[in-house]
């Protein structure tokens, strides 16, 4: 009797470190899910620029742009890490939104670490830039 009692705490202990190692695995190999951030183009007040001006990310995060007030605003990338000119392209949103509440995202995927500075066409002569920080 003591031999099968030997057993099933054998077996209980092995099925518990089982449990135990793949629950550590599955919560070590998932990666934090990104997040989506709001940037408002035209603060609240009505002045001519981006909410907040500057937020720092992670890879993998989204931003939006939310046309606020004063528009037309757009979305123009200028200077990425690396001076890399189609991924300021692809970041960027030239076309103008007309309409509150429009909306532009940029995923910021497989992108270098590091600063990404975008102005709004109209109104970069007044001081409408920003900067996106992508952290490694």
């Amino acid at each position: 009797m003591s031999v099968i009692v030997n057993l099933v705490k054998r077996l209980q202990l092995i099925l518990l470190s089982l449990v135990v190692g793949g629950l550590a695995v599955a919560f070590l190999s998932n990666p934090a899910a990104a997040e989506t951030y709001i940037v408002k183009m035209g603060s609240d007040k009505a002045q001519l620029v981006y909410d907040p001006p500057s937020l720092t990310i992670n890879q993998g995060d989204t931003v939006q742009w939310v046309n606020n007030k004063v528009y037309p605003h757009n979305v123009v990338f200028d200077k990425v890490p690396g001076g890399d000119a189609a991924l300021a392209a692809k970041l960027s949103h030239k076309a103008l939104l007309t309409a509150p509440k429009q909306v532009v995202e940029s995923a910021f995927v497989d992108v270098p670490p590091g600063e990404y500075t975008y102005y709004c066409t109209p109104h970069r002569g007044a001081g409408m830039v920003g900067k996106i920080i992508v952290n490694g």
